[in-house]
């Protein structure tokens, strides 16, 4: 009898949408192709794995969920020592428990999704003797070795959305408004929702902002008769002042900031310094949620057909990517390597300046 391929699904880190449709590409393709296939859903994540507690997949659990937003497995994250462990919230090293369900299950690979966390979490999977495939999921966009992520198109529609509703009430009351969109450390989404909803300010982490610039310009668009503006901030942007301080030193001026965001705390400053009525939208994990946009399904399920064929190769160790819209596999220690922030001299920025957009800088 031919020996059975088992493999485990594993999501990881924070929702996003087009999980669903990862998942179902990637069992639609193995059942296809594969006989004697066993695939184990790991329930939450990373938990799944360390307790053994898992769903078993057939096909009939991979159809009717690529339009799903979420993930039919859950989701959950560890902590991660940088090069060395992997942490339950009690800070117990849980790594011996995850490889003894690898074993018990008799698992030919694990294939984990999952943002730049799950990269790097995936790497010690590795290391600790797991064969290993990854799928690059986030609504950010920032991860190394990749063109895209599935997730971010789907976050920048919503994101879009959220700031061409805003215009008509900014207009009717000739206000600023501050739409906070996510992206700790990438200023991805941020940009590409700024552009496409005509935003009139952007800030993201990669070019730290001068205030009194920003409420020049806001005061130019003014005396020129444009009564509003909208500016699009990244959660993770940065004033000037804030980007010369130590990492120590912004956890810590964020503990004592009366402020509960980055954009409160600018809508404040640009009130102030304006004179103009401030308001702040958070569209917050709104822009994780509901179904996944065409684009995204599409980058999905090519990533997940892919992500299948490594499986039918027995090509371990790498992570799915798209460059140049060619899919590619990358080393998995090259895309745990690094984060990939917005270049400040990537052509979206300056198409940004060309019409007229601010970074405040």
């Amino acid at each position: 009898m031919k020996r059975k391929t088992r493999v485990a699904l594993l999501t990881s880190g924070g929702d996003c949408q087009g999980l669903n449709a990862t998942i179902r590409a990637i069992g639609k393709t193995l059942f296809q192709y594969v006989d004697n296939l066993e695939i184990y859903g790991m329930y939450d994540g990373y938990r799944g794995l360390i307790e053994g507690d898992y769903l078993y997949m057939d096909a009939d659990n991979f159809s009717g969920i690529i339009n799903l937003g979420g993930t039919i497995l859950g989701t959950s994250r560890l902590n991660f020592v940088p090069g060395k462990a992997l942490l339950d919230d009690e800070g117990n090293d849980v790594m011996d428990q995850m490889l003894a369900t690898y074993n018990r299950l008799n698992l030919d690979c694990i294939i984990c999704l999952g943002g730049n966390g799950t990269q790097k979490s995936a790497k010690l999977l590795q290391d600790a003797g797991m064969n290993i495939i990854t799928l690059p999921k986030t609504i950010d966009n920032d991860i190394f070795g990749t063109d895209e992520t599935f997730g971010f198109q789907s976050a920048v529609d919503i994101a879009t959305d959220v700031m061409d509703s805003i215009h008509t009430t900014a207009t009717a009351h000739s206000r600023i408004f501050v739409v906070e969109c996510m992206g700790r450390d990438a200023g991805w989404l941020t940009l590409s929702a700024g552009i496409a909803a005509g935003a009139d300010a952007i800030l993201i982490p990669e070019i730290p902002y001068d205030i009194n610039k920003l409420a020049a310009y806001i005061d130019g668009r003014r005396r020129k008769g444009r009564r509003f503006s909208i500016i699009a901030m990244a959660e993770g942007a940065l004033s000037r002042e804030a980007k010369q301080l130590s990492e120590d030193e912004r956890r810590q001026l964020k503990k004592e900031n009366k402020f509960s965001s980055v954009s409160y705390e600018l809508a404040d400053k640009l009130e102030k310094l304006t004179g103009q009525e401030t308001r702040v939208v958070i569209p917050g994990h709104y822009q994780r949620g509901g179904s996944p946009c065409p684009r995204d399904r599409v980058l999905a399920t090519r990533f997940g057909t892919a992500a299948a064929r490594l499986v039918m190769e027995k090509k371990y160790g790498y992570m799915v990517g798209i460059v140049k819209d060619e899919i590619v596999a990358v080393p998995l220690e090259t895309a745990a390597s690094k984060t990939k922030f917005l270049p400040v001299d990537h052509p979206l920025i300056q198409t940004a300046r060309d019409v007229g957009v601010t970074f405040g800088d």
